[in-house]
């Protein structure tokens, strides 16, 4: 055989099951071998019986003979000259075969029994049985690949029921939401549409809010379906990303922003080049997310501070403001949909409870991670990416 073509035989006999490498199979522990061992072992019982019972039987008529006619010699002696030797021989020899095969087969007779009434628990709907590998025959690896099977079922089922729930759960949110500025909205639309205001002034209050409304009402539109998109695990592109530059880009794109908050912005970028596989635009809307809640909600601290550095083998981002801290309690939430520290001034900022979601959804699609630190004075929100080399396409 080829070299070639026997190592890629190779690598397809062992790789298998994601990759794990399959242990060869020693054909002598094949059930069909098990059979035949316990054929051969009935076979050689049998053999040795029928000598010693032979033997015993020649070994009683002499000494039958040599004492004198008894009762159990006579009988032996009417048997054989009845029926002959042979005969007895063969009949006794079956019967001794079966059950000495019945004996010896016993242990895989009990391990395929076993594997029925496992695979009859598992049709039932109990998956989280698992079947018990005794040996490394068939029936062993019978066993184990039903075991893989019913784990990676009982597991699709539990995503399955997860995302389910999750999908319950963004609907009553979504509706939550949705339905408190349209209230608004409405409330205000038909105090213009029934004339129930005393002056143009009072016509313009009403019109401004349920603009606003409005505008909240498209922003929370805009961010699920933008968070949907994401989770949905859309194709997307990765290209090798100078994160110094992007960041700060971004942060000249939210100038404006900022400058209208009356807020400024540094950053501290590394002096070496960080590259990393990301996609711009989905990295450009994780910074602008994370700026404008620095504009939300720590525009008191007057400053943003962007920095970029690298942490052993992995690029860190921070987005750092100064304003009022997020209360240790939320900490660990403020990463999960429609989730609001003060639900009272995100409504009243504009705040749609998916800007953090999407930033974590994005951010660990690149193989990082995010976290959010807080304290009196300071509230940095940190990510880390894999560098451009250490990551696969």
């Amino acid at each position: 055989m080829n070299r070639n073509l026997d190592g890629a035989w190779f690598s397809r006999r062992v790789e298998r099951h994601g990759g794990q490498k399959e242990p060869a199979s020693n054909p002598l522990h094949s059930v069909r071998w098990r059979f035949m061992y316990a054929f051969v072992l009935s076979g050689l019982g049998t053999a040795a019986l029928l000598l010693l019972g032979y033997r015993s039987a020649a070994l009683a008529m002499e000494l039958d003979s040599a004492s004198g006619d008894s009762p159990g010699g006579i009988l032996l002696n009417g048997i054989v000259n009845s029926i002959g030797s042979g005969p007895v021989m063969a009949v006794v020899g079956v019967a001794a075969f079966v059950l000495f095969f019945f004996l010896f087969s016993r242990r895989i007779v009990n391990e395929l029994q076993n594997l029925a009434r496992g695979i009859e628990r598992m049709a039932e709907g109990e998956l989280s049985h698992r079947l018990e590998v005794t040996s490394s025959d068939e029936f062993g690896r019978m066993a184990d690949g039903l075991n893989r099977m019913a784990e990676r079922l009982e597991r699709s089922i539990e995503e399955e029921r997860a995302a389910a729930k999750a999908k319950n759960e963004l609907i009553t949110g979504v509706s939550h939401d949705l339905r408190t500025p349209l209230t608004s909205i409405l409330g205000f639309l038909e105090y213009v549409e029934k004339d129930r205001y005393r002056d143009e002034i009072e016509l313009r209050y009403y019109v401004n809010i349920a603009y606003e409304k409005a505008l909240t009402l498209k922003k929370l539109i805009d961010d699920l379906f933008e968070y949907t998109r994401l989770s949905g695990g859309s194709p997307r592109i990765f290209v090798p990303l100078n994160l110094g530059r992007l960041v700060r880009q971004a942060a000249e794109e939210a100038a404006p922003m900022l400058e209208a908050a009356g807020m400024e912005y540094r950053v501290n970028a590394a002096e070496e080049e960080l590259r990393i596989q990301a996609s711009p635009g989905e990295l450009a809307r994780v910074l602008e997310n994370l700026l404008s809640n620095a504009v939300r909600y720590g525009s008191s601290g007057r400053w943003v501070e962007l920095d970029v550095s690298r942490e052993n083998d992995r690029a860190r981002v921070a987005v750092s403001n100064f304003g009022d801290p997020i209360p240790e309690s939320d900490l660990p939430y403020i990463f999960d949909r429609f989730y609001r520290v003060d639900a009272s001034r995100s409504q009243r900022t504009g705040g749609s409870g998916l800007g953090l979601a999407i930033v974590r959804t994005i951010v660990e699609q690149h193989g990082g991670t995010v976290e959010a630190l807080s304290r009196p004075g300071r509230t940095d929100f940190v990510m880390r990416f894999p560098l451009a080399r250490d990551r696969e396409d």
